[in-house]
């Protein structure tokens, strides 16, 4: 266990939940952007790529599977929040992939009780990307306040991704496992 804690992957994790209230203090009241935060958001986020390249090589630690989705939730919805409080963004897209990230977190950890895994799909991996770059866009000085309609756009495809990928989690757990033929019909 003590193992699986100091790995370097989840060194990388933690640092990024440690480092991600810099971020949300970084970002300006009046919605012009910063570069600090900015760049400190560009590295928090590409850390995630970084730590995830890490733990496929070396190994996945049970760990580090509930730290890093735990991480990308802090991050995300940490700016996301902020920015709704300094009248940035709207807050209904904002409480909608909150909500989503609770269910289905929630839902996970029900279903890990009774010992059935679900894992993360590849579109709840676009899904996050893309509200990344919807923060990214909306802390960017240069698009901040110039190209709203960049950051806009994204947060609203993120909620769509983030309900369709909600769904594909709830369809794809709750179907029951196929059966197999061969192995019943030889039994």
């Amino acid at each position: 266990m003590v193992e699986s804690l100091n790995s370097w992957a989840n060194a990388i994790t933690s640092t990024r939940i440690l480092l991600a209230p810099l971020v949300f203090l970084a970002i300006p009241e009046d919605g012009s952007g910063s570069w600090w935060a900015f760049l400190l958001w560009f590295v928090l986020c590409s850390s995630d790529g970084i730590d995830g390249y890490i733990a496929r090589r070396r190994g996945p630690t049970a760990v580090g599977a509930f730290l890093d989705p735990l991480a990308d939730k802090v991050l995300v919805l940490g700016a996301m929040f902020t920015l709704v409080a300094h009248n940035i963004y709207w807050v209904v897209p904002v409480v909608i992939i909150a909500a989503r990230e609770l269910l289905i977190s929630g839902y996970r950890i029900v279903k890990s009780g009774r010992g059935v895994s679900v894992p993360a799909s590849r579109l709840g991996k676009y899904k996050t990307v893309v509200q990344q770059f919807s923060v990214a866009f909306a802390l960017f000085p240069l698009t901040a306040l110039d190209a709203t309609w960049t950051w806009n756009g994204l947060l609203w495809i993120a909620v769509v991704l983030t309900l369709v990928s909600g769904a594909q989690y709830l369809w794809h757990s709750e179907r029951p496992a196929p059966v197999d033929v061969t192995a019943s019909a030889s039994a």
